[in-house]
Parts: structure tokens; C-alpha cells; sequence
């Protein structure tokens, strides 16, 4: 059985209160609150094992060692990866998707093309728009239509020999829209030998994740939006690529030997481990992975499910707002305007005056705001701890807002 309030009671965060009000905390899309199993395996590790890994014969070291592989096994295991060593720490979605970038531009030529889509965070465009810079390689997007939903015939025309990666994200951070990746990746295999990319930033934290059947070449996304901590994430990569591509940083852990003459890599994972990891925040991430298998993939995705259509369900019924991707098939997040509102952030204060955290402006998708004509959007996302109560909360203060500016 699901029990909401003993879930909220693992988070100790959301019993505080925030302007004299009770926290709301609907921000989730760009972090989530940690539970306190997450908060204690933090603090265990500073208290009680605190040393580097990997490079120690010192008990303390190796301890920590074991802890820091666990964690990564236990990740392997929730997104399916074949080994172990095909799951890289990195601090986040960003530098997993610019690590990426970065090694395959010995793969991209002149004029070969990139597709992404319009749906994408600035971080899953920027590193593209690099490697094109450095390569010659041409970038080309699938537009959406006026839902924010993807226009596949055009990814159908775009397909080419000339295609040589193509990356799009599972999720829309800024509308919570789930793309076609199932589509995306069969019609990429069957057309191409491009390498495909999945930003899962959106999508980790909400749906069971099979890299395997999903037969994507990359994988990424960040444990600060599923209930880890801040700097930390993951880059999933196939074996047999990892192994033939280039290192992205230089340094300690990456080498198995050095000289001036010469240096050899290490093998898998360290070759793009090089430095030292986030060794707490990487067990914890472990930690929030158990927490989220704990109350199960399916109870998460139902909840969440349940708070989004009740959501836009109860905002759609105020007269002048408007729903972005009202009609698409979407996750975790409703983004909405008040017309007559010129400036989202405005609505967004006087939610935090009562004690509601939400998001505004434009989510670091710029090209989904252009191409609506906007400015940003008032951004609501749902977690696990989330309740109906809070939604309409979140509804009263919506109103409130759209006296006060109307």
C-alpha cells in the first residue's frame, strides 16, 4: 500500500515552513528533497569513512572503495546496463552530454549532420553546436507543432548517411512532454549507423529505465533529481564504444601508466573517471536508487501521474490560463501562463509568499519559449512526496496571483 504521509515523513525538509507558511515544494524538475536515508549515508561517509578511493590499501580507503562500487552496481542494475563498468560518475546530465561531445568529434566530419529536437535543454544543444564549431558538422532540429510535440516527418527526412549522432532528451524538462525515443531509435537503427544519445535528466527520476531494450549507444542523466545529491550523475555507454573512444579529462585514476614519453589509459570506467570522484555523493547516489526501488517504480510513476492530471485538471478551470503541451502525452510537470501576466516571475513570488516553491521563466530551453512566443513560464513539478492538498494550494495561489496582477 502506498502511504503518502509516511513518505513525507522521510523527507525532514518539508516540515519546515517558508514565509510563515507551510513549504510547498513543487520544484521538483530541477531538484528533488533528499530523504534522510539519502541525508545519513551522507553523513556516514564524512564521519565514518572519509578517504579517497581506489588508491589506498589503508582500511578506511578501501571501505570506502567498496561502498563507492556497490553504488555503482546498484545503479547498473536500475538502468539494466550489461557491466558495471559501463556506468561513469560524472557531476550531472551537462558534463555527461559535453563528455560525450567532446570524445566523438573524431567521429564527426565536415558536413556530416547532428539531429536534435526543439524540445531540448540548453545543455543538450550547446555541446552540439561545439562540436559542429570544432568539426564543420552541420546541426539539424526536429520542430514541434503547436502541442510542443515532435514532428516526426521531419526526423524521417533528416535521416541520412550524413547523420552521425543524433540526441534528444526521453522528457521535456520545460513541458514535461515524453518523446517518441522507442520511434526515435528504431528509425535511427534502421537508416544509420549514428550514435544515439538519450538525455534522461527527466525521465530517471519517473519511469523504469532498460538502457538494454532500449538499445540507446549513450545514456544520461543527474542524481540531484532523484533524491541524491547535488554534483552527481551518471553516463551510461555500450562497452564496445567507451573502449574505442578517447578520454575526455586527463589525470589521476584515468592512467594505467605515465611518462613523458607516453601515457596509457585505464580500462573501464576509470579511463573517463580521472581525478577524485564525489565519493559521497556517489554512495548516496546509490542510496537514493534504493530508496526510489523501495516504493517501486510503479507506485512513483502512478502518483506522479495522478498529481499531473489532477493538476492541470484544477488550473485549467481558471479562466485565462493556459497549459503548454496541454495535449501531449507529458510527465512530472505542469508549465502554464496567466494571460494579461506578462512576466512569469511574478507569479512565481507571490507563490513563494505563501510557501510555494515553483519554477518561472524559461527553463533553459530558450528555443521552446521563442517558438511560443514567450517569455519563461510558471513551472509546477511533481515528486513522489507530493500530495493533492498541495496542488490546491498551489491553485488558491494561482488565483491569488492573477487578482493581484490581473
Amino acid at each position: 500500500m502506498f502511504d503518502i504521509q509516511e513518505i513525507r515523513s522521510q523527507f525532514s525538509i518539508l516540515d519546515r515552513e517558508v514565509n510563515g507558511k507551510p513549504l510547498v515544494y513543487l520544484d521538483n524538475a530541477a531538484t528533488s528533497q533528499k530523504p534522510n536515508s539519502v541525508l545519513e549515508v551522507c553523513h556516514a561517509y564524512y564521519t565514518e569513512l572519509n578517504a579517497n578511493v581506489h588508491r589506498g590499501i589503508h582500511t578506511l580507503s578501501q571501505l570506502a572503495t567498496e561502498e563507492m562500487e556497490l553504488s555503482r552496481r546498484k545503479i547498473q542494475k536500475f538502468i539494466n546496463a550489461k557491466h558495471d563498468f559501463e556506468v561513469i560518475f560524472t557531476k550531472g546530465t551537462t558534463e555527461g552530454l559535453n563528455l560525450i561531445a567532446y570524445i566523438l568529434t573524431q567521429k564527426v566530419q565536415k558536413d556530416d549532420e547532428i539531429i536534435i529536437s526543439y524540445l531540448e535543454h540548453h545543455s543538450n544543444i550547446v555541446p552540439w553546436q561545439l562540436l559542429c564549431e570544432r568539426t564543420g558538422a552541420k546541426l539539424r532540429v526536429i520542430p514541434i507543432d503547436e502541442n510542443g510535440i515532435l514532428q516526426m516527418d521531419y526526423f524521417d527526412q533528416f535521416l541520412s548517411e550524413k547523420t552521425k549522432v543524433v540526441s534528444v532528451n526521453q522528457v521535456s524538462n520545460a513541458l514535461g512532454i515524453v518523446n517518441p525515443i522507442e520511434e526515435i531509435i528504431a528509425k535511427t537503427r534502421k537508416n544509420t549507423d549514428a550514435y544515439i544519445v538519450i538525455d534522461g535528466a527527466q525521465s530517471a527520476p519517473h519511469f523504469h529505465i532498460d538502457v538494454q531494450k532500449m538499445d540507446c549507444d549513450f545514456f544520461v542523466f543527474s542524481g540531484h533529481k532523484m533524491y541524491a545529491p547535488m554534483g552527481t550523475g551518471i553516463l551510461y555507454g555500450k562497452r564496445e564504444i567507451l573502449e574505442v573512444l578517447p578520454p575526455f579529462h586527463g589525470g589521476g585514476e584515468m592512467i594505467a601508466t605515465c611518462s613523458f614519453e607516453e601515457t596509457t589509459y585505464a580500462g573501464l570506467p576509470f579511463k573517463y573517471e580521472a581525478g577524485t570522484p564525489n565519493v559521497g555523493g556517489n554512495i548516496a547516489l546509490g542510496a537514493a536508487v534504493d530508496f526510489m526501488n523501495k516504493v517501486g517504480h510503479q507506485a512513483i510513476q502512478s502518483h506522479e501521474n495522478a498529481l499531473l492530471e489532477y493538476a492541470q485538471r484544477q488550473l485549467l478551470e481558471i479562466e485565462g490560463l493556459k497549459v503548454y503541451g496541454e495535449k501531449a502525452h507529458r510527465t512530472g510537470v505542469v508549465s502554464f501562463n496567466l494571460e494579461g501576466v506578462g512576466i512569469s516571475s511574478d507569479v512565481g513570488m507571490i507563490l513563494d509568499k505563501m510557501g510555494i516553491a515553483v519554477r518561472t521563466g524559461h527553463h533553459c530551453t530558450q528555443p521552446i519559449m521563442n517558438f511560443f512566443n514567450i517569455a519563461g513560464t510558471v513551472r509546477a513539478s511533481f515528486a513522489i512526496y507530493n500530495t493533492f492538498e498541495e496542488i490546491d494550494l498551489l491553485v488558491e495561489g494561482v488565483k491569488k496571483a492573477q487578482r493581484m496582477l490581473g
